[in-house]
């Protein structure tokens, strides 16, 4: 049975518990994360050198960006490694209370955490490697949960043209918990021709931001999400929306995969459209669109429609739209710059790919902040320290 402690009047997403749950109060605080990453970064920058022998320099600007590029000559390589988190603890209590194996939707996590992040440089993704650690052998054991998990991995392969080259399978009883997995995957790609690179040097005033539709939590917000199981009457297997979504449990919302982005960027270079600089809206929600170092102010005027299990959450959280903001992807996983007489074609590129895009916003002179106007948000420069 799933906790009952605090549970909410129906399934309507009305708030319950014992009042409103921030990201950090479910466990996870970016204050102490971001120092240790800046921390590494310095270290990190420190290494470049060793590049010189083989004839290769990084892209200093790179750093601090999602994917690193070093400049091998006739094009640049990209690389990043993502982690997809905790989502594998809903699939394995979905698994439970269904028969059902998630793994395949897992598997498209795991790769669209590395290669929504790889692309935002202007890389084309070539090849991926997993890291597939559990808590013991015997998590293998299971058929068909190893079997859609691979299978998985394969489609999502297949739908951005990578080629998986192999990876890792370690057990590790007393490190992992038993019974668990921890998925990574790391991913390598070409920016090529040269001119492709996108690290911001071309943003700038006037520049449109073109938001694109994300399918739900993507692989984000987990630690809050599943904090929140405790106000529902039904656990995972409480309906979200049953009006307009009769049947769509709170678990299975949870586990709609992340989109993979990547067939996007391909389709906008084929359009001869190279953007000026992409947000992966992850961690950090969207402040995200902060990320780039200069000094601008991006005003957002049209906002995309919040997914269902993201308002659930949001509703059942008791959050402000500042703290949901600050967070989720709240209906928008993947942010793209581009001149503003490309900004249309850029929405139909990716609309033709059967993903949603909205013309949200423009960029401007002015103090760094997002200005997020239907909805009242502000966010400054001091909101997001990743460098």
């Amino acid at each position: 049975m799933q906790p009952q402690n605090t549970p909410v009047a129906g399934t309507t997403g009305t708030t319950g518990g014992s009042g409103s749950l921030s990201y950090e109060q479910a466990g996870v605080n970016y204050d102490l994360i971001d120092p240790l990453k800046i921390a590494a970064q310095r270290a990190a920058a420190a290494t470049a050198g060793h590049l010189a022998p083989h004839g290769f320099s990084e892209v200093a600007a790179s750093r601090g960006e999602s994917a690193y590029v070093v400049d091998v000559g006739p094009f640049y390589l990209a690389s990043i490694v993502e982690c997809l988190g905790t989502k594998t603890l809903v699939a394995d209590e979905m698994a439970r209370l269904t028969g059902k194996s998630w793994y395949d939707r897992i598997a498209q996590d795991t790769l669209a955490m590395a290669i929504n992040d790889l692309i935002t440089v202007g890389a084309t993704p070539l090849l991926v490697q997993a890291y597939w650690a559990a808590g013991g052998s015997d998590w293998f054991g299971d058929t068909q949960r190893a079997q859609a998990l691979v299978a998985g991995w394969k489609a999502a392969c297949d739908r951005c043209g990578v080629a998986w080259g192999g990876g890792e399978t370690p057990a590790l009883a007393g490190i992992v918990e038993a019974g668990r997995i921890d998925l990574a995957a790391g991913c390598t790609g070409l920016v090529n021709p040269k001119e492709r690179l996108s690290l911001g040097d071309k943003l700038g005033p006037g520049d449109a931001i073109v938001l694109l539709a994300s399918s739900g939590i993507h692989a984000n917000g987990l630690s809050l999400a599943r904090k929140l199981v405790e106000r529902l009457p039904q656990g995972y297997l409480t309906e979200i929306d049953p009006a307009n979504h009769p049947g769509l449990t709170y678990g299975e919302a949870l586990l709609a995969p992340t989109v993979l982005y990547s067939p996007v960027t391909e389709a906008l270079w084929q359009a001869g459209i190279t953007p000026h600089y992409c947000a992966n809206i992850t961690g950090h929600g969207w402040r995200k669109l902060l990320r780039h170092p200069g000094r601008f102010t991006y005003r957002i005027g049209t906002v995309p429609p919040v997914t269902p299990v993201l308002k659930f959450i949001q509703t059942l959280a008791g959050q402000d739209n500042n703290e949901s903001y600050s967070t989720l992807n709240m209906g928008a996983g993947f942010a793209i710059f581009v001149a503003a007489d490309q900004a249309e074609q850029t929405a139909a590129v990716a609309r033709a790919q059967g993903i949603d895009a909205w013309v949200a916003g423009r960029v401007e002179e002015g103090p760094k902040r997002l200005l997020i106007e239907p909805l009242g948000i502000e966010y400054g420069a001091e909101d997001l320290q990743l460098r």
